[in-house]
């Protein structure tokens, strides 16, 4: 039997979390009693994310050297069976058992739903200033060139049903690709909600995310995207 959910989680040198993350993401998975698979894309980690990894039911994919986070998801997607899919960080910031509530509005209709931070009021707790200030300053340029509201644009946290994937074309290789993918999907007009979702800081490693670089290609990403959203 195909699964119904594919979970994918990019992965990068998070050897002290990935074993967590998935146990928490299996038991998560187990209650919900829907056919599912995990696949882990380990993005060139030089630690034991990989080997850790494969101690688990999980699908590893293996990109040898490090390619980005949106090079990672997209293979991940292309390996990806399920007719729901759903992506999640590595590195313990997400709450799995908050995969439930974000099936709930896929099943009931909706194409993308975004685990957002800022909803509840409890995400300037979830990381760095810095990178919610750049988040809030992002959500504005998607609203006007949108229309639409968005609280958490860089979220990793989402789920979708996997035709979306196959009727827009997904082209980042970095951090930008949770962006390309909201901002396509709301000009395209699919159904896009955003659900509170439970967030803290990661307590071991670093975010590998360099706000100025990786501001700059987010914010040429929503330029480009609201241009060729449709394909």
């Amino acid at each position: 039997m195909n699964p119904t959910i594919s979970v994918v989680i990019p992965a990068f040198n998070e050897e002290k979390t990935i074993e967590n993350t998935l146990s928490r993401i299996y038991k998560t998975l187990e209650a919900i009693q829907l056919p599912y698979e995990i696949i882990v894309v380990d993005d060139g980690s030089t630690d034991k994310t990989a080997q850790l990894a494969y101690r688990h039911k999980a699908t590893i994919l293996t990109n040898g050297k490090n390619q980005g986070k949106g090079y990672a998801l997209r293979r991940g997607f292309h390996h990806a069976k399920g007719d729901i899919i759903i992506t999640i960080d590595a590195d313990g910031s997400h709450d799995p058992a908050d995969i439930k509530r974000l099936l709930i509005p896929i099943l009931n209709g909706a194409d993308i739903v975004i685990g957002s931070r800022f909803t509840n009021g409890q995400g300037k707790n979830s990381t760095k200033k810095l990178h919610i200030l750049g988040n809030h300053l992002i959500n504005l340029l998607i609203r006007i060139i949108t229309q639409k509201r968005i609280t958490d644009s860089q979220t990793g946290f989402r789920a979708f049903k996997k035709k979306i994937i196959n009727q827009i074309k997904i082209t980042s290789k970095g951090y930008q690709v949770e962006t390309e993918l909201t901002v396509k999907a709301l000009k395209n007009g699919n159904t896009v909600q955003e659900i509170p979702i439970t967030s803290r800081k990661r307590k071991d490693g670093c975010s590998h995310l360099n706000p100025l670089t990786d501001g700059f290609k987010i914010l040429k990403t929503i330029m480009m995207a609201s241009i060729k959203a449709k394909v």
